[in-house]
């Protein structure tokens, strides 16, 4: 028996924390209703929705080859069958409405809404919106996006900017709880990160000033190297810095569940450039240092880099000028100059955005 209501939802998007945390955001909101997360279980958006008890709908979906060869023409047999599962879902679960946040994981449901003629509603977090996004808005009942900028790629009059969906708790967690939380002490204090993958240039650069930063500047250091790069960070950082783990200057993790604490806890944060960690970023208090990857697709982390910087809102540096001294000098400016440091901190928090979610949730809700 199909469990059939008028409030059921799904969300839908996956790959990276970019398309996942806006979905759960959204998701949770939608607290009475029943919502069902639609995405791929091979990705990080199973073990998430499924550890906040959402019920997970699988679809069997990978990024699409950009040239035309006999993996395309597989990828193109893989997504009819991703689309076929998707429109059974429809059927049997009959949602009023769908949230997808692009990417490619969002594309089957969107196409079998389509097909099945529910109503839509599409949301970008990047200054240059995706692919899905651009491709497939045109039919959604609203699109909404993160940056001004990012609405003359869309196709659809029915497009606002509401900011990202971000979590409650970067709106009520004080600098001190965060601390707090984290066992740190009251003091300034330094994030190093590269998203939830990691990032190897970052780290790199940021092994050989561990210990500067943190004997000499007394700074806190909160470093989060990435799953994959975490054992060959520590084996490179003992042999820089023997006694690092008697530091209680430093914590180092592969990856932090609790990334508001984190985020709330610091007055820098060096950091990748993906939208929804700039908005996280942007309501957390901080001075961002950032530096894009450069081989994002459609360039979108230079862009909404550089879009902050723009507003006074962050200290810009390309990869390829990424190294110690370069890093350790944009550091110690800020340190040195505490002025300087708030007007960055003070220019990010503008740009926060806390009511996204609220009204996207409305806008779903009216659909």
């Amino acid at each position: 028996m199909a469990e059939i209501s008028n409030s059921t939802y799904f969300v839908t998007g996956g790959g990276t924390g970019g398309h996942i945390y806006p979905a759960l955001a959204v998701a949770d909101a939608l607290s009475d209703s029943k919502v069902y997360y639609v995405g791929n279980k091979r990705n990080m958006e199973f073990e998430l929705a499924t550890k906040k008890g959402y019920k997970f709908l699988h679809v069997s979906i990978s990024g699409m080859p950009r040239k035309l060869n006999p993996k395309f023409f597989i990828w193109g047999i893989k997504l009819v069958k991703a689309i076929i599962r998707s429109i059974r879902y429809i059927k049997k679960y009959k949602p009023k409405a769908v949230f997808a946040t692009g990417g490619y994981v969002s594309a089957p449901m969107i196409f079998a809404c389509i097909f099945t003629k529910t109503p839509y509603m599409m949301h970008d977090c990047d200054a240059m919106p995706g692919l899905v996004s651009r491709k497939l808005s045109k039919r959604a009942k609203y699109v909404s996006l993160a940056f001004e900028k990012a609405k003359k790629y869309i196709p659809n009059k029915h497009s606002v900017v509401t900011g990202n969906p971000i979590r409650d708790e970067f709106a009520t967690i004080s600098k001190l709880q965060a601390r707090e939380n984290l066992g740190l002490l009251n003091k300034l204090t330094l994030c190093i990160m590269g998203g939830s993958q990691g990032a190897k240039a970052i780290n790199n650069a940021a092994i050989e000033l561990i210990k500067e930063f943190s004997q000499e500047l007394n700074l806190q250091v909160i470093f989060q190297t990435g799953k994959k790069n975490y054992d060959s960070v520590l084996e490179r950082v003992q042999k820089i810095y023997p006694t690092f783990e008697q530091d209680k200057n430093l914590i180092i993790r592969p990856y932090f569940e609790d990334m508001i604490s984190v985020l709330k806890s610091s007055d820098i944060v060096i950091s990748r450039a993906g939208s929804l960690s700039l908005s996280e970023i942007c309501a957390s208090e901080v001075a961002p240092i950032l530096i894009p990857y450069p081989y994002a697709a459609a360039n979108h982390q230079r862009v909404n880099a550089k879009y902050l910087l723009e507003m006074g809102a962050c200290v810009y540096l390309e990869e390829k000028d990424l190294e110690p001294n370069k890093l350790r000098e944009i550091v110690v400016e800020m340190l040195e100059n505490p002025i300087k440091m708030n007007y960055i901190k003070q220019n990010a928090s503008h740009l926060a955005k806390f009511d996204a979610t609220q009204k996207i949730v409305k806008i779903l809700e009216s659909l």
